[in-house]
């Protein structure tokens, strides 16, 4: 059962963080944390099909779902994802309700999509052990699609109306820059964009999702509704803790004067 899709559609809150580092030493220690969802990104991360197939063996029954960012919605790489055993993707860039009725027609088997048949060779069905694998696989696939730009935003009620997009993930950053806005976010304008965005969301009875590092701008992220919210990267977790321990014993003030050494 995917545990993360039957709590989606159940409409309760899940937390998760971003695993950036294409590490599946770094996939297991961050779920051991007690997140609800792990994002393993492949679009921006350092990620390949082996290496996040790694990372979804060291997830394999942990409490922390995987959930997985290919580069693109194309039907080859969804393929591949699926036969590794990823159950939830997260698609970047989609502007259109035609994108995503080619995106759930990706994850299925026919008749009802495209999705090749290959399960007796794939990790997805135990290597052939789990007979049931073909008649389950499309209930237990979760499709959750990113919109990051002005387009998606305009048709946010379309694309939540294709049967088989189990939720919509606002994407802050790129969603931003389409607004003109590149790397502020936090400018009034896409704030107002990503709070209307996430009320029109949660109207249409779909989840909503979004990933914010600024513990504030989360908290009213989950006040407006959404329901799966990252709230940070394996990344920043490094790269703020390495700054912030490198500053405490800078060597230019370690020695001051008075110092008990």
């Amino acid at each position: 059962m995917n545990r993360f899709k039957t709590r989606l559609l159940a409409g309760d809150l899940q937390i998760g963080l971003w695993l950036s580092l294409a590490s599946p030493y770094t996939a297991e220690l961050c779920a051991g944390a007690g997140f609800d969802w792990l994002a393993i990104d492949g679009e921006h991360g350092p990620n390949d099909l082996r290496s996040i197939m790694a990372q979804l063996q060291v997830l394999n029954g942990s409490p922390s779902q995987p959930v997985v960012r290919p580069v693109a919605g194309e039907a080859w790489m969804i393929k591949q994802l699926l036969d590794i055993g990823a159950r939830t993707l997260l698609i970047p860039m989609v502007e259109t309700p035609e994108q995503a009725q080619a995106l759930v027609a990706a994850v299925r088997y026919p008749p009802a999509g495209i999705r090749g048949v290959g399960a007796a060779v794939a990790r997805a069905s135990g290597f052939d052990r789990q007979p049931d694998y073909l008649a389950t696989a499309d209930n237990e696939t979760c499709l959750l699609v990113q919109i990051e730009t002005r387009l998606g935003l305009e048709n946010i009620e379309r694309i939540a109306a294709i049967e088989g997009i189990d939720g919509l993930f606002i994407g802050p950053a790129d969603l931003s820059a389409s607004l003109g806005h590149l790397g502020n976010p936090t400018a009034p304008e896409a704030q107002a964009a990503i709070a209307e965005g996430i009320r029109r969301i949660v109207a249409t009875g779909k989840a909503a999702g979004i990933l914010l590092s600024d513990e504030t701008l989360v908290r009213g992220a989950i006040a407006l509704g959404a329901r799966f919210v990252a709230v940070g990267s394996d990344v920043g977790l490094l790269a703020r803790g390495a700054d912030s321990l490198a500053a405490r014993y800078d060597r230019a003030t370690l020695f001051l004067p008075g110092s008990v050494y």
